[in-house]
């Protein structure tokens, strides 16, 4: 699985681009291959159990500008970050949803936040 995480986030590109913290982006890597790789029923996303299967599916269909997202939404994060590696988990989860959202927001609204 690791592998296959690799290649969908073009991990060794992503490694050669400053802008990127590559000791977070391992801890990301890390959190993805934990949660593919579980034997466990469900995963503690955000104060839920989700099933392991969605999960492991939807990290599996991450890509590069996931991670990119993620970068960003922690840069512009305006609280303390308290535990994260819950927020990491929660925020890949959600990553393809909320970047979506966001981002029909800032072109469909000329939304100045991020």
């Amino acid at each position: 699985y690791e592998e296959i995480i690799k290649e969908n986030l073009d991990y060794d590109i992503l490694c050669q681009d400053p802008k990127f913290d590559k000791d977070r982006f391992r801890e990301i890597m890390d959190i993805m291959l934990d949660a593919v790789c579980s034997t466990a029923p469900t995963i503690r996303i955000n104060g839920e159990d989700m099933p392991q299967q969605v999960v492991k599916s939807r990290f599996l269909k991450l890509d590069s500008s996931h991670i990119e997202y993620v970068f960003h939404a922690m840069k512009e994060c305006p609280s303390n970050i308290r535990n994260i590696r819950a927020y990491l988990l929660t925020t890949l989860y959600n990553a393809p949803a909320t970047m979506d959202n966001f981002y029909s927001a800032k072109v469909n609204h000329d939304f100045n936040g991020w």
